[in-house]
């Protein structure tokens, strides 16, 4: 998983096609498992470069969804004063 994560590191169609046809899975199952390999002793052990930066984005929030949830906290900061 992570040696494939490694080729491919951008998302993409090419890449959701490559991951259907190379693995034989859907590209949610395979983010899954990529992120289990990612999180554990033997993936860290494996390529820790792959790993940091897969867990790392896995815990990123999209820049809308952390732009609304800025907005959200300021807005409860704002009525509770």
């Amino acid at each position: 998983m992570l040696d494939f994560e490694q080729a491919w590191p951008r998302h993409s169609g090419a890449k959701e096609e490559a991951i259907i046809r190379q693995l034989g899975m859907k590209p949610a199952r395979y983010y899954q498992l990529l992120r289990r390999a990612a999180a554990s002793m033997e993936g860290q052990a494996h390529d820790a470069l792959t790993a940091h930066r897969v867990l790392r984005r896995a815990h990123t929030l999209p820049t809308g969804s952390r732009r609304n949830s800025e907005s959200t906290l300021a807005n409860m900061t704002q009525h509770s004063a």
